[in-house]
Order: C-alpha cells, then structure tokens, then sequence
C-alpha cells in the first residue's frame, strides 16, 4: 500500500487558485434604467401634476403675504404691487390691535411649548414601550391591547373630563395643560416604539445582565441607542402636533402673552377682520402664516433621513 507523503510545509492536494471576487458593475449615473418610455413619461407627468398640486398652496401664500391689502386675492402668483413691511408688522406689533403682542413672542412660546411636549412625550412613552417588549408578565397582552384601545376615543369625549380634572388642580389659564399632559405617554407612539424594541436582539440584553446592568442601565445604554430613528419620528411628529394644535390653546390660554402661534394667529385673523372693526389685513395673517409652517419644513428636511431608516428598518421586519 503506497501512501503519499507531502513534504513539510506543503500540501499534498493540488493547489486551488483563489476565486476573484464579483464586482458588480456599475451604472453610470446618467443613464436611466430601461424601461417602458411611455410609462416612465406618465409617471413623470402625473409626479410633476402631484408636486404642483401640492406646492400650490404654500406658493399662493407666499405671493399673497408679499401683497398689499387690496390685492391679496387677485390670484396672482408674481405680486404686481409688492408689500414686504407686511412680515415687519408681525415682529413689531399689528397697529389694529390695542394689546398688541409681538409676533416673536408668540414664536417663542410655540417652540417652548413644542419641545416641551415633543421631549416629555418620547421619554414616557420610550418607557412604557420598553416595559411591553422586554418584560414577560400575566396580562401583558392583556395590558396593551387596553392602551391601543385608548386610540379609538374620540378627543371630544375626553376633553370635558380633562379640563374639569386641570380646573381642579388649579392650572386652567396655564400653559401646563399644554404639555403637561405628555408626562403620561401616547399610545400610538407606545406602539411605535414597541416595535423598534422588540427589533432588537434579546441576547444583548441578557449579555448586559451578566455584567451587570440593571434595567434602567440596559434601556439607556442600549435600547435608546439603537431606537434613535423611532425616537426622532417620535419627537417631530408630536413636535409638529404641537406646533399646529389650536384646540388646546382655544381652551386653556386665556391670556395674549401665552399664546402659541396657530392662537395667536387665529386672534389676529379676528381681529383684523372687518366684523370686528379692523381693515380687512388679511395679508399679515397670511404673512404669520407663511412664517410658522418654515419650521416645519425646516424639521422635516433635517429629520427626513430617520424617517426613511425607520421606514427600512420596519420593511427589514416585515
């Protein structure tokens, strides 16, 4: 019986040349992928015929802002007359209004009341997200199917109760109520977060209980970490609701040096309009307008790349 015997250092099989990897190649960023001309052209008209219908509105506003008074509706979107002192009246005070509060200061309490409301809500709400997904306990199903029903209440069914309950604590005509509210979560953003903690693997949990951790270390050292896009939805999504909300304000604030900007807007749309004696100045209204929703648009084009990871991360589960 022969037997081969390799030399020391070698191998006895033959020798494998390496496989070169497969570099896919690449496509040149000016060539369009093949497809279906007549396609492609309809839905790049309908796109373009969407993106007008939707721009439309804020580009009217825009151009109305810059109008005088009596020009403000003519339609035109290239203003024949331009009037820019309209946003300079904003930040002065309105001449038409006895009290009149400058428009800065009902900027600043939006964005106060806004981060507020927005910082205390996805804190909360991460807790109790947190509790759901790591937690094994009776009931927990149980538990939060009973916070997802808390989503079918109307708010006109629970609006009375909650102001009788802010009337009794003696917070009515406060900007409390306004924020205040968020200490104790949201369910839709209970659910949101949920989902991103149940994402994450269990092991690492269990790995930072053997070294250790306890549970408030574990969900700030690793599940907040790896939420952040849920986080950041979490926080602009109610950040724009409060930036917007005019109900609760119309309630609670009684007072012109606490309003926000969508009452402070709505007191000047009063105001100014010829029912209560004023001229009609619509544009400034239009002007305030245009200056509140900039924010929004700032925040989404900042925040717009974790709305899109959340997006690819809840597809990846899917």
């Amino acid at each position: 019986m022969s037997e081969s015997i390799g030399l020391p250092g070698h191998s006895s099989a033959p020798a494998v040349p390496p496989v070169p990897p497969v570099v896919p190649a690449r496509r040149q960023w000016w060539r369009r992928p093949k497809g279906n001309p007549l396609s492609t052209a309809l839905y790049l008209a309908l796109l373009g015929l969407m993106t007008v219908i939707f721009l439309y509105p804020f580009v009217w506003a825009i151009s109305s802002s810059l109008k005088p008074r009596t020009e403000v509706f003519d339609n035109r979107l290239i203003p024949r007359h331009w009037h820019p002192s309209n946003y300079l009246d904003l930040f002065r005070g309105v001449p038409d209004i006895a009290t009149g509060v400058p428009f800065a200061h009902w900027f600043v309490n939006s964005i106060y009341i806004g981060v507020l409301a927005a910082g205390t809500v996805t804190i909360s709400s991460a807790l109790v997200a947190f509790a759901f997904a790591y937690f094994r306990f009776p009931l927990r199903n149980v538990l939060f199917g009973c916070v997802l029903g808390t989503m079918m209440l109307p708010g006109a069914v629970t609006m009375i109760p909650v102001y009788l309950i802010w009337n009794k604590i003696h917070l009515t005509g406060t900007q409390y109520p306004l924020w205040m509210m968020n200490l104790f979560g949201s369910a839709f953003y209970i659910f949101l977060l949920r989902q991103f903690f149940l994402g994450i693997p269990r092991e690492l949990f269990e790995a930072a209980r053997m070294d250790g951790d306890n549970y408030f270390s574990m969900f700030r050292r690793i599940a907040l970490p790896l939420a952040k896009p849920a986080l950041i939805v979490t926080f602009v999504f109610e950040f724009k609701a409060s930036w917007t909300d005019l109900l609760k304000p119309l309630i609670y604030l009684n007072h012109d040096s606490q309003y926000t900007l969508p009452r402070g807007l709505y007191n000047l749309l009063g105001t100014l309009g010829p029912s209560n004696g004023g001229h009609g100045d619509y544009q400034i209204v239009i002007a305030g307008t245009v200056l509140a929703t900039i924010p929004m648009i700032i925040i989404f084009f900042l925040g717009q790349r974790y709305f899109m990871e959340g997006i690819a991360t809840q597809g990846r589960k899917g």
